[in-house]
């Protein structure tokens, strides 16, 4: 199975990305801490080429704090600076500042070398739809500034954003890459809401979340549902969430509609716990 679109707005990003490139010092990269790789945009990675980079993972608070460290000595072992934080706390929005300026100090020295006027570093924010970037870049200038929402592709046109005097951000809109040649990725994604729901069968998305808690979070599943963990035949396991947590029709039979709403807003919402969705090992 390979998922594709290519959205017009997706491709004037692109271009727009590689345009802007060169009036920055360095990028700022947003992936999802529950599944850092697969929210990585390959066609990202193509159009920023030798550019610096640093990594935030986002929405941490979610994500499982000992997979996180293992993703942040991923990206650091291929001298990619990495920060996971919560947008809603302040000292994780410094570290992420903090991170940032000595990111554009070395250009900024060179500069200084050359006899001009030190100037505030630049760097351009990018990440794919509904990864939180919006939001981070409100708590960066400490206003209201970037559009936010719980949908993808909020972010439609660049914006330059002044971060105190320490360094000025180039917002863009997220990008998706035209398909995803493996299934998995657009499963991770769907699962953690960056691509849209009805883009993908919903009950496959939950499929494969429940196959992957079974493997790595067993104990998660039997704390929220009564599911046993020889239990394999995924049937099963829909008629049992959905007996427990009355996602019934009108006759009684179960809605795997209902159960597969249910068990993504769990996974959301962090109501099954923190969970990542993949493993850099893997």
């Amino acid at each position: 199975m390979t998922i594709q679109w290519f959205p017009g707005h997706m491709a004037k990003a692109r271009r727009e990305v590689e345009e802007k490139l060169k009036l920055v010092d360095f990028v700022m990269e947003l992936v999802d801490a529950r599944a850092p790789l697969s929210s990585q945009n390959p066609m990202l990675q193509q159009v920023l080429q030798q550019k610096s980079k640093m990594v935030v993972l986002m929405k941490k608070d979610l994500a499982d704090n000992r997979q996180t460290e293992e993703w942040i000595s991923y990206f650091k072992e291929r001298s990619i600076p990495a920060i996971a934080i919560n947008v809603n706390d302040k000292s994780d929005i410094k570290k992420v500042i903090q991170l940032a300026k000595d990111l554009g100090q070395e250009k900024l020295d060179k500069l200084i070398k050359k006899g001009i006027q030190p100037r505030p570093s630049r760097a351009m924010i990018v990440g794919i739809p509904n990864v939180g970037k919006s939001t981070l870049i409100n708590r960066l200038a400490n206003k209201k500034i970037a559009k936010t929402g719980d949908r993808p592709g909020v972010t439609k046109q660049q914006l330059w954003i002044k971060v105190k005097k320490d360094f000025e951000l180039l917002d863009t809109p997220g990008i998706l890459w035209p398909k995803f040649e493996d299934e998995l990725v657009g499963y991770r994604l769907a699962a953690i809401g960056t691509i849209k729901d009805q883009l993908l069968s919903m009950q496959d998305i939950v499929a494969f979340v429940i196959s992957y808690l079974q493997k790595h979070y067993p104990e998660r599943l039997e704390e929220r549902y009564p599911i046993d963990r020889d239990m394999t035949d995924m049937w099963e396991i829909f008629e049992a969430i959905g007996k427990q947590r009355g996602a019934l029709e009108s006759g009684g039979s179960v809605n795997f509609e209902k159960v597969s709403d249910l068990v993504i807003r769990d996974l959301r919402t962090g109501r099954l716990g923190n969970i990542t969705l993949e493993n850099p090992k893997e």
